[in-house]
């Protein structure tokens, strides 16, 4: 639990389930967690940069919804650390259900025959799982219901890593792998450790660099998602590079298409 706040509090009393191991109110009285709002910044930028790349090289609309999903999560992860009140906590944790329904649409439709009714089911569950958590502070049960969903994709993921053949694209999976593993240890020792890293000189601030790894994260996993999908269509993918850094997935469309 953070320490009492140093800055009057704009927003009174905390109301969220959940605070995290930072100082409330020690740079603005306008935002609780300082470090934990604006560390959401990196993955509004890098989901902007892979809508750009979605848009301009035409890709299906799923990827464009799915770069629009990264930004709307970490707006409102902004709100919810920026707060601390109930409602905007739920700003944060629903888009977190709706993104994984949305990576779980991205990753199994190619192979789903019945082409209407597995977006229906998600919308119907996206929906659903909304109106109840409007009305249901579902605590850790909130935490085990997302680890599923998560769960529930690496199948997949790990079918189209292995019949990935180019080099390039097969490290943009270890490095999606790589960031969410490196993010839940700092995450992890976020909670498990916050007495100790609290009477540190300088508290390493785990969860914002959580949500910096997972904004890379994402990126990695949209634009590996990107290439696969790609390769799917026979669009004949390269991966490039934005300003010699930001990988990007180039493609060159058949003219009948």
């Amino acid at each position: 639990m953070a320490d009492t706040s140093m800055i009057s509090s704009f927003w009174g009393p905390v109301t969220s389930t959940t605070e995290w191991c930072e100082k409330n109110y020690t740079h603005s009285s306008y935002i609780a967690e300082f470090y934990n709002t604006i560390s959401n910044i990196p993955c509004i930028l890098l989901a902007l940069i892979g809508l750009i790349n979605a848009l301009r090289q035409r890709f299906e609309k799923r990827f464009s919804v799915l770069h629009i999903s990264n930004m709307i999560l970490a707006i409102g992860s902004m709100l919810f650390h920026a707060t601390l009140q109930h409602v905007q906590q739920q700003s944060d944790e629903t888009p977190m259900v709706w993104e994984m329904l949305l990576y779980l649409y991205v990753l199994y439709s190619p192979d789903w025959h019945y082409r209407s009714t597995m977006p229906t089911f998600l919308f119907l569950y996206g929906a659903a799982f909304a109106v109840v958590h409007s009305f249901v502070r579902f605590g850790i049960g909130f935490k085990v219901h997302y680890v599923v969903l998560c769960f529930l994709c690496i199948p997949r993921m790990y079918k189209y890593y292995i019949h990935t053949k180019d080099i390039a694209a097969k490290r943009l999976a270890k490095l999606y792998v790589a960031t969410i593993f490196l993010g839940s240890l700092c995450w992890l020792f976020d909670r498990l450790f916050c007495k100790q890293l609290s009477s540190w000189y300088i508290n390493p601030q785990g969860h914002a660099l959580w949500h910096v790894l997972m904004g890379f994260n994402s990126y990695f996993a949209n634009t590996f998602l990107m290439f696969c999908r790609a390769q799917q269509r026979e669009w004949n993918p390269q991966v490039a590079h934005l300003f010699g850094f930001f990988p990007y997935v180039k493609i060159q469309k058949p003219k009948k298409q």
